[in-house]
């Protein structure tokens, strides 16, 4: 039976019954493509405004924090929502589910036309703390504009392909995501050099990709899903925000400290670059960019986890959900390490492809070098979030996501480049990631053994 065919009951008991390692991928393969895609067409931005100039280069480096605190909100309501849109499911409480997923998603629109507002209104100030250098900041003005234009699109897009994806309706996610991925690289030399719109063009790319992905996901949503989107069932009551909070805060701390750890990058590689700050700059930028392709299959696997972890804990079958947790991280560690051995051996390439800048790269290549040595950590670390956010535990996946970009890489930034110069901004991501390790492995073993242990466990 297909998957888009069946009514809520079907769904309930496919995702509770079937069996663990040939659900998990058929749940995976389309959010694997979605993540992949979607990386892709985030760094077809750097690609080709690699081609105008390192200021260019920059810019959307530096932009990158105000697109991942807007992927953050969008997270923040779509997790928030989505993960308990999951568990109501398993429990077939079907009309909670789509008041809350209807409360998520008009939430997250008007809170995008407030970011927006307030983005464009303040576009110099912010641009300038984001870590934009005077011969930067033109660059990062014209590109954060237009962002800032699309933000309620970009925000209901990330809760629509979420909300979607939890109710295992996966394979209609990535329709909207994949649709407006590959328009925005369609776009993007189109508007950059054959429009002459420069930097600005790829920021139009990224918008209307965005605006397109949003409409079919909508359509997607109201025409296709089981749990539906609608105005009427909109219940913006303390009930369901506390639940959006407590499902979405891991994501926001995982994504909004990731924004704030991504401008002291900035700055403090600017700081330390000497002669060479914008090539650092633009450096870290690639850097960045590449490491969350790498990052992305992961997480793509991990999403196809997370419907199946939300529904069986919902419905009480705790022994799948630690079987599918273990099944992931074993796959998801031989993908890393595979992929941690080709990013060492073509760093270099890999750095020049988006800036063929000598001094970019060799900033670059060292930095991802350093990267890749740790790669296959966080196989546990991201798996080990999504399992706690997904079943519930708030507190302990916010210190899990926000360790990485913000307990650890933070003062890994501020301090280590204090006793190493450049070389200490480089690899501060690589130290972030094995402390964020070495704190994600006893809190997930912790969480795995009581679900163990647990004696309300059903087989029904």
């Amino acid at each position: 039976m297909k998957v888009k065919n069946m009514s809520q009951d079907e769904r309930v008991k496919y995702l509770t019954n079937e069996p663990i390692p040939g659900l998990i991928c058929q749940m995976a393969v389309p959010t694997i493509i979605s993540m992949l895609v979607t990386s892709f067409y985030n760094m077809a931005d750097t690609l080709f405004v690699g081609r105008l100039n390192t200021q260019s280069t920059a810019a959307v480096g530096v932009s990158f924090s105000v697109m991942a605190l807007i992927q953050a909100m969008g997270f923040f309501f779509g997790h928030g929502s989505g993960n308990y849109i999951s568990r109501q499911l398993g429990a077939r409480e079907y009309e909670d589910a789509e008041k809350m997923a209807s409360t998520g998603f008009f939430s997250s629109f008007l809170t995008g036309i407030l970011i927006g507002v307030i983005g464009i209104i303040f576009i110099n100030p912010i641009s300038i703390l984001l870590g934009s250098t005077e011969t930067i900041l033109p660059y990062t003005r014209d590109y954060l504009r237009v962002i800032f234009l699309g933000t309620p699109f970009i925000m209901g897009s990330f809760v629509l392909n979420n909300q979607l994806r939890f109710q295992g309706s996966a394979s209609h996610a990535m329709v909207g995501i994949v649709s407006g991925a590959i328009l925005n690289i369609v776009l993007d030399p189109v508007l950059i050099f054959g429009f002459d719109m420069g930097i600005a063009g790829a920021a139009w790319a990224t918008v209307i990709s965005q605006f397109v992905s949003f409409a079919i996901l909508l359509f997607m949503d109201v025409k296709r899903a089981a749990i539906k989107v609608s105005l009427k069932k909109y219940t913006p009551n303390f009930y369901y925000f506390k639940n959006i909070f407590l499902g979405g805060v891991p994501s926001l701390c995982r994504q909004g400290i990731g924004s704030i750890s991504t401008i002291f990058l900035n700055t403090v590689a600017g700081n330390y670059g000497g002669a060479m700050a914008d090539a650092a700059i633009a450096a870290m930028g690639v850097v960045t960019r590449i490491a969350m392709f790498a990052n992305s299959a992961l997480i793509g696997f991990g999403q196809g986890f997370q419907p199946v972890c939300g529904t069986n804990y919902g419905a009480g079958k705790y022994r799948r959900v630690r079987e599918a947790f273990y099944f992931c991280v074993k796959i998801g560690a031989v993908v890393l390490v595979c992929i941690s051995v080709a990013g060492f051996v073509f760093a270099e390439p890999l750095i020049q492809l988006f800036r063929d800048d000598p001094d970019v790269i060799t900033i670059g290549v060292v930095a991802l070098r350093a990267q890749c040595l740790v790669f296959p950590l966080n196989a546990w670390i991201i798996m080990c979030n999504m399992l706690l956010q997904t079943i519930g535990m708030a507190f302990k996946a916010s210190v899990v996501a926000a360790a990485r970009q913000g307990l650890f890489l933070i003062p890994a930034i501020l301090i280590l480049p204090l006793f190493l110069g450049l070389f200490g901004v480089q690899i501060a991501q690589t130290v972030a990631d094995i402390c964020s390790f070495a704190l994600a492995v006893p809190l997930g073993i912790s969480v795995l053994t009581k679900l163990k242990e647990d004696k309300h466990e059903t087989d029904l």
